[in-house]
């Protein structure tokens, strides 16, 4: 069973800061008294430069990383008092790179996302020890990232679009309230961007999913997303709807640079390209 959200909020995050290196006060900050909320439901896409903490933003919503001080919540509960289980229940993770040590299929690969709900430890289960109902998780999310006709073969077979439909589909065999994407379009030609975006916006329709989306693609934002949060230094400078955050002020403070920033002619939200 996953953790329970309010109807409204998905996530709390609270006045959080962290650093890697909590020996060294000096240090930069990596992320710095970040307070914001995650509505259930929507598409929060994170933007940033290089090193803005948007990757330690996504690892510390995970519970992957610890805050150096403030808190995040899943509901009523701080994720560092949610026992890991539990926690990978509620919260799935797709990394932006996927090396893979051992030839797993992708039919395997995606049976792991089923271990959060598998009982005792998570050593010495391995692949053959599935339920039927293990299997039925599995095999829908082969479905509905259309990856079933791709179930024999090696991951490290696949193309990059392929690949990262795998690791979507591994992520939604967890049975996740939150889903965490970073980077999902990085590598990928323009075809395949297309397909992520598309399955991203349907998982969100049909399994009502609340997902986070770091992104370096600021044109991915403006139309995958519900809200925009961008960050600079590890803080937040702005977040809001598309249209409220994507100007070009806002990627001029950001960015340290000049956008050109009109309607895209379908959707009619900020689509940015670069000035002649």
């Amino acid at each position: 069973m996953a953790v329970a959200c309010s109807s409204g909020t998905a996530m709390q995050v609270d006045r959080v800061s962290f650093r890697y290196r909590t020996d060294q006060p000096g240090r930069p900050w990596t992320v710095e008294d970040l307070s914001f909320d995650v509505r259930a439901g929507e598409v929060l896409g994170v933007v940033g430069p290089n090193g803005s903490g948007k990757s330690s933003l996504l690892k510390l919503l995970a519970g992957l990383l610890r805050p150096s001080s403030g808190q995040i919540r899943l509901g009523s509960q701080s994720i560092g008092h949610i026992d890991s289980h539990l926690l990978a229940r509620s919260i799935a993770v797709v990394p932006q790179e996927y090396v893979q040590v051992f030839p797993f299929t992708v039919a395997e690969t995606v049976l792991m996302g089923r271990f959060p709900h598998r009982r005792g430890s998570w050593w010495g289960m391995g692949i053959g020890d599935e339920s039927e109902h293990d299997l039925r998780q599995a095999h829908q999310a082969m479905v509905e990232t259309d990856v079933v006709a791709l179930a024999g073969r090696l991951v490290s077979d696949l193309s990059g679009g392929e690949r990262q439909r795998v690791m979507i589909a591994r992520a939604l065999a967890q049975e996740p309230v939150i889903l965490l994407l970073d980077e999902p379009m990085a590598f990928l030609d323009i075809n395949h961007q297309i397909e992520i975006c598309a399955l991203i916006s349907r998982l969100q329709r049909e399994r009502q999913l609340t997902v986070v989306l770091v992104s370096h693609d600021l044109n991915v934002a403006s139309q995958s997303c519900d809200r925009v949060m961008m960050l600079k230094n590890g803080r937040i400078v702005q977040i809001g709807s598309p249209m409220e955050t994507i100007t070009p002020e806002s990627l001029r403070a950001v960015y340290g640079c000049d956008v050109v920033v009109d309607a895209h002619p379908y959707s009619g939200r900020p689509r940015v390209t670069m000035p002649a």
